[in-house]
This record gives structure tokens, C-alpha cells and sequence, in this order.
């Protein structure tokens, strides 16, 4: 089982951080204001969870953003993007600069080298932060992504945390759909 770097450790990254414990891996979290910062808040996640550099974060396996879109620039800058899997949680809330693009297009530019899959961006954090199992079913997580490989190894995370994953295709057709203002943002469905 790969580690799940998290890069961003408010509402988004804690909620993460809890999907992938729930999942079996371990979490390293981080934060613009270094490890030292986040102590209560890895105390408050527990077991299997520590804090890191956002260069610690952005080593592992799995790496999810989870920062305000307009912040993700600077969250992902200066680090090696090595064929990792980047999980694009992030929404970009006016969408009027994207030149009719999807913003994981966006994030995918910004860390070349990366596998990026768009997910956990339709949910709000303590949604996607609770149990999963609700009503006799499994809440629905989407994904969307260009490498099959990569989309296979998000929804594994998922699955193993519980969720029912819903793979939408590209990162353009099936991220415009998970994008604010677009069908799918905010919609919370149970798979029975």
C-alpha cells in the first residue's frame, strides 16, 4: 500500500487524511507553515498519520492537493513530479479563468511529470470525511483522469475507504462534470 502525501492539512486535507487511514495507508500531511504547526492536528487524525515538509508530501505515491484553488500554484512549485498519482481535490470556485479548459487540465500543467485524477472535489469535507457506508449503501466518489493506471489505484483508495467509485473518463470530459457549477459538484449519492 502506497503512502498518501496530503498538501494542505485544513477542512479538504483532514478529510483525506481520514479516507485514506480508513483505507489502510499511511498519511503524511503538510502544510505552507512546516511540520511544527501541525501537531494538534495529527494528534486529533491519529494513528499512522505525521506531519511533513510539503517536499515530504509530494514524495509519496499518492499526493492530493488540497488547497484553495487559487493557492495550488505555489502548493505544487519547485517539487519532482516522478509519475506519481496527484488527486486534484480542489475546485476552482469562479471557473471564468479556465479558457475552456477543466482545472485539473489546469493542475495536470502545473505538475508535469505527475498522473493527475481528478476526485473528492464534489463532496464537502465532512462528507467526504465520515463513514461512507450510509441507508444500506456506499456513498459515490467520482473520478476522472487520463491514465488508466492511475485512475485504477485512486479508486482502489476509495474502495478500500468504503466508497463506491465512478470513473467518468478524461480529465476533460468527466473532470468538467465534477467542476462547480457543472452536474455533478455537490451532488452526495448513495450506490445501494
Amino acid at each position: 500500500m502506497s503512502t498518501v502525501g496530503i498538501i494542505g492539512a485544513g477542512r479538504l486535507g483532514q478529510a483525506m487524511a481520514r479516507t485514506a487511514r480508513r483505507a489502510g495507508r499511511e498519511v503524511v500531511i503538510a502544510n505552507s507553515h512546516g511540520p511544527e504547526s501541525l501537531a494538534s492536528v495529527v494528534t486529533a487524525l491519529g494513528d499512522g498519520v505525521t506531519a511533513g515538509t510539503v517536499d515530504e508530501a509530494a514524495w509519496a505515491g499518492i499526493v492530493v492537493i488540497a488547497v484553495p484553488w487559487d493557492r495550488v500554484p505555489e502548493a505544487v512549485s519547485g517539487h519532482q513530479w516522478n509519475g506519481q498519482i496527484v488527486i486534484d481535490a480542489t475546485n476552482d470556485w469562479a471557473a471564468d479563468d479556465l479558457n475552456g479548459r477543466t482545472s485539473s487540465q489546469i493542475v495536470a500543467d502545473l505538475v508535469a511529470g505527475a498522473r493527475v485524477v481528478k476526485a473528492a472535489n464534489t463532496l464537502g469535507a465532512d462528507v467526504l470525511g465520515s463513514d461512507p457506508h450510509e441507508a444500506g449503501g456506499q456513498r459515490v466518489i467520482f473520478i476522472s483522469g487520463d491514465d488508466a493506471d492511475a485512475k485504477a489505484e485512486v479508486a482502489a483508495l476509495f474502495q478500500d475507504a468504503g466508497f463506491a467509485a465512478i470513473d467518468l473518463g478524461d480529465l476533460a470530459t468527466g473532470g468538467a462534470m465534477q467542476q462547480i457549477h457543472h452536474p455533478l459538484a455537490g451532488v452526495n449519492l448513495i450506490q445501494l
